[in-house]
């Protein structure tokens, strides 16, 4: 089975840290033969260079640009048209693919053909990936990952590998504050998508010490209150979970310290094991 990889560059990438991830595409057990790489807006010019010569090397690679940045959503929704493949895997340029995560997505797809979307656990990683500060590990199976839906994200949006025609039929990509990737996943759902996550760690992810603290602010707040109002909207989640979710994610993203919230992240949203 053949599959295109979808990634997204952008004014903060860091050439060692693409570097790498390309490094972790090129070394799977069944690698991508279309690797599409967005340049959303303005990169360093250094980058640029670096990216110009693995395309110029590497007959896989394939570089499409965009004048000004669209954020990350409408930069997948672009990439996206030019997947040469049905099944497209996800992976954000700062990350590190396991050796045999394709190969573990593919034989799923093998098994079950009315799968639509895979995902993935996270280990997460400060500076190098052998110092894991935090899992995020997810439901495995459809009945559980739609249940979990209604309250979290259910998927690790750099872990998973979809098939392009369901993604479409949800509507695509499309821009939503840092959440475009639930955005998408609820509007699969209510496209009847089939959901699988696979209950191992497949990539790792790269994060900073402030990472848990970034989110929140009066702008993460109406981006996830928002959505909740359209799972309300759409009879996903009742008024009364509706209700519920909005207040405890005003209480955490708005009142919150910035220190408190992040401990917080730390300890109900992530596993150190």
């Amino acid at each position: 089975m053949r599959f295109s990889v979808l990634m997204s560059v952008y004014k903060n990438s860091k050439v060692s840290e693409v570097k790498e991830c390309l490094e972790s595409l090129y070394n799977q057990t069944i690698p991508s033969d279309d690797i599409v790489i967005v340049l959303d807006g303005f990169i360093e010019q250094e980058l640029h260079d670096v990216l110009q010569a693995e395309a110029a090397e590497r007959a896989e690679i394939q570089l499409y640009s965009i004048e000004t940045n669209v954020g990350l959503g409408n930069a997948l929704k672009y990439g996206m048209e030019f997947c040469k493949h049905e099944l497209i895997a996800r992976m954000d340029t700062d990350d590190i693919a396991v050796f045999d995560r394709f190969e573990k997505q593919l034989r799923c797809f093998e098994q079950d053909e009315e799968l639509s979307i895979v995902g993935a656990d996270i280990a997460e990683f400060i500076g190098d990936k052998e110092n894991i500060v935090s899992y995020r590990r997810l439901p495995s199976e459809h009945e559980e990952i739609c249940k979990f839906l209604k309250k979290r994200c259910p998927f690790n949006h750099m872990t998973v590998m979809f098939k392009k025609s369901e993604v479409e039929k949800a509507g695509g990509y499309l821009e939503w504050y840092y959440n475009e990737d639930s955005y998408l996943w609820v509007r699969m759902f209510l496209a009847g998508s089939r959901f699988k996550n696979i209950p191992e760690v497949l990539v790792y992810a790269r994060i900073d010490r402030n990472t848990f603290r970034r989110r929140g602010g009066m702008k993460y707040y109406k981006s996830e209150r928002d959505l909740f109002k359209f799972m309300k909207n759409n009879k996903i989640i009742s008024g009364c979970a509706y209700f519920r979710a909005k207040f405890v994610r005003f209480l955490v993203y708005v009142l919150l310290p910035n220190g408190v919230r992040a401990w917080l992240f730390k300890r109900a949203a992530r596993k150190t094991k």
